[in-house]
């Protein structure tokens, strides 16, 4: 440096400005949901629960008791997780789309999967909905940019994919499509962090997203297995339940292999194991269906099932969250952080 610099007095470092919040939008208040099933419904029961009006939209009128009824369901899981509601929500039903587009704030897009209903949808409620809503689509796999492209206005669509059962599970993979804008997909982020969610943010479009490629990995195998007749459907289960379920749960893959290579981490991990895996360990090509593979498929479930209804196991489900979600916010780890965030902004808001 210069002698001339040095003698000047050092600048103290200019102070940092607060993080910029997306383009100032009015608050969300109302959500629309377009689609009532089970999606649609989880949707709905995590927004009333923490105090947002939802207006539902759905084709049959028959739909408005079957939400009622699935939000019933859910109700006693979010208490058990987060206590009573400071405020519930306000839950209003339509079968006008438009009624429901012109209403909301934001919009969750949770119809069945067919990708030209779910363009056509996107295409209605675009021309109707007001021009700072942003438009979530809920699809398990199809691509954004598809979805958008019959849009007049294609950059406030995104994909906002939650996982079952919604109201309690908080990952959102939110997806970008070619025309998404960066300020749709920083509002949509923070909008469902506002409602207690982790948003897994991709940096580009691809079918199935990251977790359901994933689900669909463990699936084909699992298939291949049943159909070879090398376990039942309970045996691949336990293998799963009994051991790299436990660490997945909180560890997720890559993490669990980085341990497995010791001191070294996956540098060791890696020098161990043939990083190729050119080996005969997997088949995931989709095995061709046959009579035999659904029979062993559909009587394998049932038998795990063991005489229980579906709703008996999904309550049993419920708890087991909870309760997983209670202890991983303990050790201060996975979904347990999502949890105790959520937890201190309702006690801030308590006190304000």
């Amino acid at each position: 440096m210069a002698k001339a610099a040095a003698k000047k007095p050092a600048k103290k470092p200019a102070k940092k400005a607060p993080a910029k919040k997306s383009a100032a939008a009015p608050k969300i208040k109302t959500v629309g949901i377009a689609g009532t099933g089970l999606i649609g419904a989880g949707w709905a029961a995590r927004l009333l629960f923490r105090g947002y009006d939802v207006i539902a939209y759905d084709v049959s009128p028959a739909a408005e008791e079957r939400l009622k009824a699935q939000i019933k369901t859910a109700w006693p899981s979010l208490e058990a997780l987060l206590g009573k509601p400071r405020k519930k929500g306000k839950l209003s039903f339509t079968t006008d789309l438009k009624v429901m587009a012109s209403k909301a704030d934001f919009i969750h897009e949770a119809a069945p999967e067919r990708e030209e209903l779910k363009i056509k949808l996107f295409r209605d409620i675009d021309a109707v909905a007001a021009p700072h809503v942003v438009i979530a689509s809920s699809s398990s796999g199809f691509l954004p940019t598809n979805l958008q492209s019959q849009c007049r206005h294609p950059g406030r669509v995104v994909i906002g994919h939650p996982f079952n059962p919604v109201y309690l599970l908080p990952l959102v993979e939110l997806v970008p499509g070619e025309k998404t804008s960066a300020e749709a997909m920083d509002r949509a982020g923070e909008y469902f962090e506002a409602i207690g969610m982790h948003v897994l943010r991709l940096k580009k479009e691809i079918m199935g997203y990251i977790c359901d490629r994933l689900q669909e990995a463990l699936w084909r195998e699992a298939l291949h297995i049943l159909n070879k007749d090398i376990g039942t459907t309970a045996d691949i289960d336990d293998s799963i339940v009994y051991s790299a379920g436990m660490r997945w749960a909180f560890m997720g893959s890559f993490l669990t292999y980085h341990v497995a290579g010791g001191p070294g981490g996956m540098r060791d991990f890696i020098k161990q194991f043939d990083p190729t895996l050119e080996l005969d360990w997997t088949d995931l090509k989709f095995p061709k269906w046959n009579d035999a593979l659904e029979k062993r498929l559909v009587e394998g479930c049932e038998a795990q099932a063991a005489g229980r209804k579906v709703s008996e196991i999904e309550a049993k489900r419920n708890a087991v969250l909870v309760d997983m979600m209670k202890l991983f916010k303990k050790h201060k780890i996975g979904s347990g952080l999502v949890l105790d965030r959520e937890e201190k902004a309702r006690k801030k808001k308590a006190k304000a």
